[in-house]
């Protein structure tokens, strides 16, 4: 007998949740999108609104037919996990919706987004309530500045997620890393939590509006310390590879 929780919707489920999404979707999200500017000042609010946008992105998912997997061991480890930054590879826009839903709630985390994100009232409201780092290409220094000071101010159960790509990549398997990860892990003196992303460039790739309904890959790979007797370009090769050998594993079992 298939278990219902992991056999594939049928044509028919998929059509009614496409439906459901363009019909009712537009009024959650956007009432989501809106309880900031209503509710930010009160107490608790970050922690339930927190919660509530990675429900948001679990129900997205759903409704696109989109399944994530990772080990419950993997899942178990995170929950754990303090003093850290997390690093995932960047291959589509679904990236950081399926880390929101994969990711258990007791670990906390949240984005780096460039500062351009924050230019709207409406997104920087929102995205300040959920404890965005707005990071500014522009200036590589004042970035790192911004990042440094902004993991210094967190607790030690939060992280903040990095892309050392900079942007989605179109290298066949992972793209070249900037240094900024390891730079901040060394200014803050923690560690770095690389996570892999695999086959979500195959469901939403460049160019493609909607995405193809499937199953997308999270591993959390062992964390890596920054040795103080190497060189910056030495841990971000270590890193680089790292993650590297995981997505060509994972390629080669698919």
């Amino acid at each position: 007998m298939h278990d219902p929780a992991t056999t594939p919707p049928g044509a028919f489920a998929r059509i009614l949740r496409r439906a459901a999404l363009v019909i009712v979707g537009p009024f959650y999200f956007l009432a989501i999108a809106f309880a900031p500017l209503l509710c930010r000042n009160k107490a608790g609010f970050r922690g339930w609104y927190w919660r509530t946008v990675k429900r948001a992105c679990s129900q997205l998912l759903w409704l696109l037919s989109i399944r994530v997997e990772m080990s419950e061991a993997d899942k178990a480890r995170l929950a754990t996990d303090t003093n850290s930054l997390i690093v995932i590879n960047h291959r589509s826009h679904l990236d950081g919706f399926t880390l929101m839903d994969v990711v258990p709630d007791q670990k906390w985390f949240t984005f780096a987004a460039k500062k351009e994100f924050f230019s709207s009232r409406l997104l920087k409201v929102g995205f300040t309530a959920a404890g965005l780092v707005p990071i500014d290409r522009s200036n590589g220094k004042a970035a790192l500045e911004t990042l440094v000071a902004a993991v210094k101010a967190m607790p030690e159960r939060r992280s903040v997620v990095l892309f050392p790509e900079g942007t989605r990549s179109e290298a066949e398997v992972l793209g070249p890393f900037r240094a900024g990860a390891v730079l901040a892990a060394r200014e803050t003196g923690r560690s770095i939590l690389p996570i892999v992303i695999c086959d979500s460039d195959a469901l939403l790739p460049r160019g493609r509006f909607s995405p193809k309904p499937g199953t997308i890959h999270l591993k959390a790979l062992p964390a890596i310390h920054c040795d103080p007797e190497a060189s910056v370009d030495e841990d971000v090769a270590r890193l680089h590879n790292a993650m590297r050998e995981a997505l060509l594993a994972h390629k080669a079992s698919a």
